[in-house]
C-alpha cells in the first residue's frame, strides 16, 4: 500500500463517489454542513486566504428563485434535492488577510490592492476550496452533484452582490434510485504525469 488511507475512505472520497443526479427525500441538517465545512476549512490556499461562500439555498421560496436561473437540464435535479448550495468566490477577501496570514500581513495590499489581482486569485484559491467541499460532502456520507449550467450573472444578483463571483450550484444529499450515470473514462497515470 503506497496510501496511508484506509482503501474504504479511499472508495468513500474518490473510488466509490460519483456526481449525483437523484437523491431521497433525507434532510441534510445544519450540523451535517457545519461539519464538512469544519474539516475542509483546513484545506490549504494562497496566503491562507478563504474566499469561498457558502450560500444555503433551503427555503421553498429561494429554491424557486434559484431553479428560475438553472439550465433546463439541471431544474429537476435541483428541485428535487434536500439541500442545494451556491458556491461563490469573494473578490474582498483581502480585508481579512491580516488576521488569516499574521505571518505576512502586508500582503493584503502588497499583492492584492488592485481588484482584478483579487479577482483572479478569489476565482483560483474559491474554485480549490470547493473541490474541497465536494470531497468534504463525501467525507460526511453524501453525495454532492456540482453544476456550472445556470445563469451566473443571474444567480450574482439574485443571491450575491457585486463582490461575489458565483462558481457553481451543488445539490447535497443521500444518492437515490438511478443517482450515477455510467462512470466515464479517466486519464492513465503516463498520460498525464511527465517527470522533468
Amino acid at each position: 500500500m503506497s496510501l496511508v488511507l484506509d482503501p474504504a475512505a479511499q472508495d468513500l472520497l474518490f473510488r466509490e463517489a460519483r456526481t449525483a443526479n437523484a437523491f431521497t427525500a433525507e434532510a441534510v441538517t445544519e450540523e451535517q454542513v457545519q461539519a464538512i465545512y469544519d474539516l475542509v476549512k483546513y484545506g490549504p490556499t494562497a496566503f491562507n486566504q478563504t474566499p469561498l461562500r457558502i450560500t444555503l439555498v433551503r427555503s421553498p421560496e429561494a429554491r424557486e428563485r434559484l431553479l428560475q436561473h438553472m439550465a433546463e437540464g439541471n431544474r429537476a435535479k435541483t428541485a428535487a434535492a434536500p439541500l442545494v448550495a451556491i458556491l461563490s468566490a469573494d473578490n474582498e477577501f483581502h480585508e481579512e488577510l491580516p488576521a488569516l496570514f499574521p505571518a505576512f500581513p502586508q500582503a493584503k495590499d502588497a499583492f492584492f490592492a488592485e481588484r482584478p489581482a483579487r479577482e483572479g486569485s478569489a476565482a483560483m484559491n474559491a474554485a480549490l476550496q470547493a473541490g474541497y467541499f465536494i470531497v468534504g460532502v463525501r467525507a460526511a456520507g453524501l453525495a454532492a452533484g456540482p453544476m456550472t449550467g445556470f445563469d451566473f450573472e443571474g444567480v450574482r444578483k439574485e443571491f450575491l452582490d457585486d463582490d461575489h463571483t458565483p462558481l457553481m450550484v451543488v445539490n447535497i444529499g443521500r444518492p437515490g434510485p438511478d443517482a450515477w450515470h455510467p462512470r466515464s473514462p479517466r486519464r492513465a497515470y503516463e498520460d498525464v504525469v511527465t517527470t522533468v
